[in-house]
């Protein structure tokens, strides 16, 4: 029997979120049925050692690699039009963010690829039957690899996104189909690219229990999360925007202020590292907000810590609250648009409001409330988090050509 080939298109292996899910996606395949190729722009990140032993990891080609680095370094490595396609995208970049008014953006980063993508060279000489770009930006995949299906994946809130959204639906028209890892995250998608409605379908984040697993149990972390007496919350993920990681010092202050002893840990690493320690200091939190950093294995802490905090400003679906969910921890997270998709609220996991004061309010209650904390915990152990039966849909993407 000839099996069917699927090529998978990423980025790199850093520590986050997408790349975990990627991790479940790869540990899922079924390849005794399917012929299943990485493609990685750069071999680095702490996970490419959980790359499964039966994914054809491909070699990494320096031209996508370049990306990564200062143009100056490209230039010296005589990848001239790497170089000026970049270059050319910077400038374009700016001003198109000029003309659109955009404030925090990812158009740079786009156009990058955009004005790259023409003199990368071919990722394979195969063909596949299913290529999918797992991380946008989502140009490669498109223009270098011969597939019979190509499938985009978008793994966010795109309400909340300042994009170039004529450019970017130029980039995802040009798929077969848009995969979205929620429902909600999916309406938000298409209210802002209607046209492309019939090409969005929802499959959700597929962990990897097995990574988990192995993991969670590696070493002990009582010489950083003290058992002193306080109540141990935790947060986990890119020291960004988007997570709100910045308005914690804030809300563990008024939550203090309400009599409740916490300590509240934040795991990750990101361009806002010095505005959230800014705001410890702020606040004069500096006891009882504590800046863990970027941890390889995060789930020896999940398992030592009280309560998970989700406090983001917007999210596709957060794998970082499904892992703690797989661990068996209370959960709460704000009420982001994307909330209703994550948790039942009251079931197992809380919803609060994103505001700081609201946010400290719904946190203190749950602190103060045992019996809802043990029936978050039971409810936990009801549930499926990996979303493994999800593999099913991308097997039906392939098979129904």
């Amino acid at each position: 029997m000839i099996m069917k080939k699927i090529l998978i298109f990423s980025q790199a292996m850093e520590i986050g979120g997408a790349e975990k899910a990627l991790l479940g996606l790869l540990e899922n395949i079924d390849t005794t049925k399917y012929e299943v190729d990485l493609f990685l722009m750069r071999h680095s990140g702490e996970l490419m050692k959980y790359i499964p032993s039966n994914i054809n990891l491909l070699p990494e080609i320096s031209q996508y690699a370049d990306l990564a680095v200062p143009i100056g370094n490209v230039l010296k490595k005589g990848h001239f039009k790497i170089a000026y396609g970049r270059y050319k995208g910077k400038k374009a970049a700016v001003k198109r963010v000029a003309e659109l008014g955009l404030g925090d953006n990812d158009v740079a980063i786009e156009y990058s690829h955009k004005y790259t993508a023409k003199y990368m060279p071919k990722i394979s000489d195969k063909g596949y039957d299913l290529a999918i770009s797992f991380l946008t930006p989502h140009y490669f995949v498109t223009q270098k690899v011969n597939a019979k299906k190509k499938v985009a994946w978008i793994h966010t809130d795109y309400s909340r996104v300042e994009m170039d959204r004529e450019s970017q639906l130029v980039m995802y028209s040009s798929y077969d189909k848009i995969a979205s890892i929620s429902d909600k995250a999916a309406d938000e998608f298409i209210n802002i690219f209607p046209s492309l409605k019939n090409k969005v379908v929802t499959i959700q984040n597929i962990l990897p229990k097995k990574y988990i697993d192995s993991l969670t149990n590696e070493f002990t972390v009582e010489t950083e999360m003290v058992d002193d007496g306080s109540i141990k919350l935790l947060s986990i993920g890119r020291f960004c925007t988007a997570k709100n990681f910045d308005n914690i010092p804030e809300i563990c202050k008024l939550i203090r202020n309400q009599g409740v002893n916490i300590k509240w840990y934040i795991i990750g690493y990101g361009g806002d590292e010095q505005l959230i320690k800014d705001k410890i200091a702020e606040f004069n939190m500096q006891d009882y907000v504590i800046v863990l950093g970027k941890k390889e294995n995060p789930y020896p802490y999940i398992k030592a810590y009280d309560i998970y905090i989700q406090p983001s400003r917007y999210e596709g679906k957060c794998v970082a609250v499904c892992e703690a969910q797989i661990l068996n921890k209370p959960v709460i997270i704000t009420n982001y648009a994307t909330s209703a998709s994550q948790l039942t609220d009251g079931y197992d996991g809380v919803i609060v409001p994103m505001d700081n004061q609201g946010c400290a309010e719904g946190i203190a209650r749950v602190i103060r409330d045992k019996d809802l904390q043990n029936n978050l915990i039971e409810n936990t152990k009801k549930t499926d988090y990996t979303n493994k039966n999800e593999i099913e849909k991308i097997y039906k993407l392939i098979e129904n050509e």
